[in-house]
C-alpha cells in the first residue's frame, strides 16, 4: 500500500490488550487521514451523553498519507476526543516529530479505549508494541517525562506526554509533542483520565509513493516556493507568529476592545521580543523555521529556555489578561507547557475570572486572597500553578470558560463570549462571527476563518478572487470554501502555516488552485485516482459527520450563536447584527446540507456523501435533545496536587 500503512493500533487499557487492526481501503480513501480518520471512529463508537472523563470515551491519534514523504509541513498529528472542555467534538492538531514517528512505526492510527488502574505508558519501537507500567512518571511535568523516556528507551524516540494538568483532569489539559507542541481541547485530560501518563514512539519504516518521479517533482514545487516566497522568508520564519500584535487586533482585557497596531503594547511587539530570541526551530519536515527559541532573562526561572511563544500565547496570557510583561509571558508559556496545557483555553478562562473580579462580581472571598486586578503578573502566575494542581480558585477555573460561568451564575454569562463552550470574542455580523458559529469544536480561528479572511496572503489572496476561486462578493460561501479547504489539511497531516495562510495549508495552490494541486499529489503518492470534486466530497463529508457527532451530544441551531458584547445586550444594533448572522447561517446550512430550523445534518446530504450508515444511525437512534456543556463533577471529587513545575 503507498500513501497510507493500513494499521491502526487498538489500545484497550482496561484489559492491558494491544490489537493491530486493518483499515479497509475504501475507509482510507473516503476518510483520507488524520482528522477525518479520527472522526469516523469517534462517529461510530462514542454513545450520546457519555462522560468525557470516563472510561467510555475514546482518544484517536491518526496521521496523514503525505506524513513521511518529502513534501514540507507535513510532520502533524491529529488527536481527537469527546471534549471534556465542551462536551462535544474536540480535536487538536500538533507538531513537532511525533507523526513521523508513528508513521514510521508502520501505524496511521492509535486508539485507546478504557482507563488503567495504574499509571501507564505506551511505547511504539516500530512493530514492537507494549503497555508497560509508569507510576514513576506520575506527577511529573511533560519535560520531565519526555526527558525520563528518552533516557530509558532512546533519543530517537518521539513523546507525546501530559503533565500535571492532564493528571488532575483540568478540561482544558493538552497532550504535549516533543514538550512544545500542543494539541488542544481537553485530550490532556481524557489522556489522564485514562491512566496513560504517555505514548513514545519510533521507526523506520519509509512511505510507499506510488509515482516518486512525479511526487517529487510536485513536493520540490512546493517546497521551493516556502523558501524563495518573500512572505514566508522575511516574515514567518524571521518573526513567525509575532506579526500578530501588529496585524491581528488583539483583544484586551477579555476582549473590552481589540488593539490596533498602534496601540499594540510597545514591549511585545516583534522587534521587542526579538533580544529575548536566542534561535529559530522548525518542526521535522518543515523547511520554514516559524518558531521562536527564547530565554528568559530574570525571575525565578531565569536562563530557563522556552520554544515556540505564539501569537496565542502572548494573545491570551498577555493583553487579553492584562499582562504585557514579556517576561511574565515567556514565563506562563514555558508552565503551560511543562504542565501541558492549552494557552487558549488557560488563557481564556484567566481573562474570564480576572473579568469578574475586576467588576465585583467575585472577589478575594473567592479567589482564596488573590489579588486578580488586570496588571497583577504574580498573581496570574500563582494561578496558573493552582489551576493545573488544582488546588484554591485554582480548581474552578480548571473548569473552563463556560463551564466556570455555569457553577458562578447568570450574573457572569453577559461577559462569556463563548460558542459552544469555547471563545474567541465578539465580533460583528459577517465572517468571523460565521466561523466561529459554525466550528465544529466550538468558536476557533482554525477552522477556516483565517483563510475565508485571506489576510496571511498579501499576493496570492486577490489573485485568487480575481481568477473566480474566491467568491468575494459571497462572505458565506467564501467561509464554506475556506472550511473545505482546511479540513483536508487536517486530513493529509499537513500544517496549516504557523500564519495560517492558504500556500502552507494547501499544497501547490499557487500553482495549481485551489485543490488541483493537492489531488496530483495524493494521486501521486497512494496511486488512487484522486480528482479535486473527490476532495470536496471528502471534506465535505468529513465536515458533515463533525455536525452530525454533535447533534447527537445535543447541539442544535440555536448552538451556533452570535456571542454579543455585555453592553451591547438587548440594544436594537446588536438585535440587527443578530438577524445579519441568522441569514448568514440560513445561507450556509443550505450550502452544507443541513436543516435551517434545527441545524442537523439532512439525511439527504449524508448519503449523497456515502455516510447512509452514519446517517441511520443520527435519525434512528437516540441523541441528546440540547446541550449544555459536559457532565461536571463535584470540585471536590477531583484529584489534586504533586509537586510545582
Amino acid at each position: 500500500m503507498n500513501g497510507w500503512n493500513g494499521k491502526a493500533l487498538w489500545v484497550d487499557l482496561t484489559n492491558r490488550q494491544i490489537t493491530v487492526n486493518q483499515i479497509d481501503k475504501e475507509v482510507l480513501k473516503n476518510f483520507i487521514g488524520g482528522r477525518g480518520l479520527n472522526d469516523w471512529v469517534l462517529y461510530n463508537h462514542i454513545r450520546p451523553g457519555i462522560d468525557p472523563l470516563s472510561p467510555d470515551n475514546l482518544l484517536c491519534l491518526a496521521v496523514g498519507p503525505l506524513t513521511g514523504t518529502n513534501l514540507s509541513s507535513t510532520s502533524r498529528i491529529h488527536v481527537s476526543t469527546l471534549s471534556p472542555l465542551t462536551g462535544i467534538l474536540g480535536d487538536g492538531n500538533g507538531g513537532g516529530s511525533f507523526a513521523l514517528a508513528l508513521k514510521r512505526a508502520g501505524f496511521d492510527q492509535v486508539v485507546f479505549t478504557g482507563a488503567s488502574d495504574t499509571p501507564v505508558a505506551l511505547i511504539i519501537d516500530g512493530e514492537d508494541v507494549l503497555l508497560i507500567e509508569a507510576a514513576y512518571l506520575k506527577g511529573t511535568s511533560t519535560w520531565e517525562k519526555t526527558d525520563i523516556l528518552k533516557e530509558r528507551l532512546g533519543k530517537d524516540f518521539s513523546v507525546a506526554a501530559i503533565g500535571q494538568a492532564g493528571e488532575n483532569l483540568v478540561r482544558f489539559a493538552s497532550i504535549m509533542f516533543d514538550k512544545h507542541n500542543s494539541a488542544a481541547r481537553g485530550s490532556g485530560a481524557v489522556m489522564g483520565s485514562k491512566n496513560l501518563m504517555a505514548v513514545a514512539a519510533r521507526g523506520k519504516s519509509k512511505t510507499g509513493i506510488s509515482d516518486p518521479s512525479a511526487f517529487e517533482e510536485l513536493a520540490k514545487a512546493d517546497r521551493d516556493y516556502l523558501m524563495n516566497d518573500p512572505f514566508q522568508r522575511d516574515v514567518v520564519a524571521k518573526i513567525g507568529t509575532h506579526v500578530g500584535m501588529i496585524r491581528w487586533y488583539p483583544g484586551f482585557r477579555n476582549n473590552e476592545k481589540y488593539l490596533a497596531p498602534e496601540e499594540a503594547p510597545e514591549e511585545l511587539l516583534p522587534e521587542s521580543l526579538k533580544k529575548y530570541e536566542v534561535g529559530r526551530t522548525a518542526c521535522a519536515s518543515c523547511v520554514v523555521p516559524c518558531k521562536d527559541v527564547f530565554q528568559i532573562p530574570d525571575g525565578p526561572y531565569k536562563g530557563e529556555i522556552g520554544k515556540a511563544m505564539e501569537h496565542e500565547c502572548i494573545h491570551c496570557l498577555g493583553t487579553n489578561s492584562g499582562i504585557t510583561d514579556p517576561i511574565a509571558i515567556m514565563t506562563m508559556e514555558n508552565l503551560a507547557d511543562k504542565y501541558g496545557m492549552c494557552v487558549i483555553g488557560l488563557g481564556n478562562a484567566i481573562a474570564f475570572v480576572k473579568d469578574l473580579y475586576n467588576r465585583g462580581i467575585i472577589g478575594k472571598e473567592d479567589t482564596g486572597g488573590l489579588d486578580l486586578s488586570w496588571e497583577n503578573a504574580e498573581a496570574q502566575i500563582e494561578l496558573i500553578h493552582q489551576i493545573a494542581l488544582r488546588q484554591g480558585f485554582g480548581n474552578l477555573v480548571a473548569e473552563g470558560l463556560y463551564n466556570i460561568a455555569k457553577i458562578i451564575g447568570p450574573q457572569s454569562m453577559p461577559f462569556c463570549y463563548h460558542v459552544k463552550g469555547l471563545s474567541r470574542g465578539h465580533f460583528p455580523a459577517g465572517i468571523f462571527s460565521l466561523a466561529h458559529a459554525t466550528s465544529t469544536r466550538g468558536a476557533d480561528h482554525l477552522r477556516g476563518r483565517s483563510w475565508a479572511f485571506g489576510e496571511n496572503d498579501p499576493e496570492l489572496w486577490p489573485e485568487l478572487i480575481q481568477k473566480g476561486y474566491i467568491p468575494e462578493e459571497d462572505p458565506v460561501k467564501t467561509l464554506f470554501i475556506a472550511e473545505r479547504a482546511v479540513t483536508l489539511t487536517d486530513m493529509i497531516g499537513r500544517c496549516k502555516g504557523a500564519v495560517n495562510n492558504w500556500v502552507s495549508a494547501v499544497p501547490l495552490v499557487f500553482k495549481y488552485p485551489l485543490l488541483d494541486g493537492l489531488a496530483r499529489l495524493l494521486s501521486a503518492v497512494t496511486g488512487e485516482d484522486y480528482s479535486e470534486r473527490d476532495l470536496e466530497e471528502a471534506s465535505d463529508r468529513v465536515y458533515l459527520l463533525e455536525m452530525a457527532f454533535n447533534a447527537r451530544q445535543g447541539i442544535r441551531r440555536k448552538d451556533d450563536r452570535f456571542p454579543v458584547k455585555w453592553d451591547m445586550i438587548g440594544t436594537k444594533e446588536a438585535e440587527e447584527e443578530k438577524t445579519k448572522h441568522d441569514k448568514m447561517l440560513d445561507a450556509y446550512y443550505k450550502l452544507r446540507g443541513c436543516d435551517p430550523n434545527t441545524g442537523l445534518p439532512q439525511r439527504e446530504a449524508m448519503e449523497r456523501l456515502k455516510l447512509e450508515k452514519e446517517a441511520e444511525r443520527l435519525y434512528s437512534e437516540d441523541t441528546l435533545d440540547s446541550w449544555d456543556g459536559p457532565q461536571l463533577w463535584p470540585l471536590d471529587k477531583y484529584p489534586s496536587g504533586t509537586r510545582r513545575a
